[in-house]
């Protein structure tokens, strides 16, 4: 197999950055080729300083009405873009640059909770306040809308009425690192 190449976006500490760097790092198959992320100040970028993978930030401007990002994609040649801890609606212009190469993971079982202004606590907290008896995570293709593209894959976690949405979150933080990685390996050896 050639070796397979993937970029990765994400807007926070980059906790699911570095879990899918750590699980690719002996596979020779597989290169995280760079990071993007759209906060200057994110941890990731320290992240990916501490584990050698290349990162860019880049503004609004850059990514939505300018071509400068895609570009760069284009630069990097990625056979997968994984958007993990992403906040950012991906441009039509991007999806049609990379169809069925864009991947998301959403942190609820979609169609449930999704859309715009639904990520991370968010997610978690009307869970909790709506007593659900499950929670888990969604891993997605990417389309022009929030949360609304062909579902990957799917993992449930039970919920009890005891937890909070911090033990909801840590719940869904373990389906991600267990999970994701292994989606992204199977998609790759599957193009």
């Amino acid at each position: 197999m050639a070796t397979k190449r993937i970029v990765l976006f994400a807007s926070g500490s980059g906790s699911n950055v570095e879990n899918i760097v750590h699980y690719f790092k002996d596979d020779e198959r597989v290169v995280v080729a760079a990071v993007l992320t759209n906060k200057k100040d994110a941890l990731v970028l320290d992240r990916c300083d501490r584990l050698n993978v290349p990162a860019f930030y880049f503004n609004k401007t850059a990514f939505s009405s300018g071509t400068a990002v895609l570009s760069l994609l284009r630069g990097l040649a990625p056979d997968l873009i994984v958007l993990a801890g992403f906040l950012w609606k991906i441009p039509e212009a991007l999806v049609l640059a990379f169809p069925k190469k864009i991947i998301n993971i959403h942190p609820a079982l979609l169609p449930h909770y999704g859309g715009k202004g639904m990520y991370g606590m968010r997610v978690h907290q009307a869970v909790k306040e709506n007593n659900e008896r499950e929670t888990g995570i969604t891993i997605h293709y990417v389309n022009a809308r929030y949360d609304e593209g062909a579902i990957i894959h799917q993992v449930k976690t039970h919920i009890t009425k005891e937890d909070s949405a911090a033990t909801i979150a840590e719940k869904v933080h373990a389906l991600e690192y267990a999970h994701f990685p292994k989606v992204i390996a199977q998609l790759l050896s599957d193009t």
